[in-house]
């Protein structure tokens, strides 16, 4: 259950989350393969979007939105090296 408030709180805080997707695609660390299954598991996921609720039943519907993007962005951080990782504060 730690983890799980761990994950929202980064999700859901702005200002840690944004620099280090800036810092994950810019670091040399990050292989390039990891950088573009990360560009393409979001441009897919925008392009072909696969909504288990549609978004027209407005609450429940952006749930699935934010539940396939953390799914995406916890694959990043776990693609992560452990500096970048350190550097945000970020535990999985």
């Amino acid at each position: 259950m730690t983890r799980f408030i761990s994950r929202l709180k980064f999700l859901f805080n702005i200002r840690r989350s944004v620099p280090f997707l800036v810092a994950f695609f810019k670091s040399p660390t990050v292989k390039v393969w990891k950088k573009l299954l990360s560009v393409g598991l979001i441009f897919g996921y925008i392009l072909l979007p696969f909504d288990l609720i549609p978004d027209w039943l407005v609450i429940f519907g952006i749930v699935d939105d934010i539940a396939v993007f953390t799914l995406i962005l916890q694959q990043m951080i776990k693609m992560a090296p452990e500096e970048l990782k350190n550097k945000y504060d970020i535990k999985l």
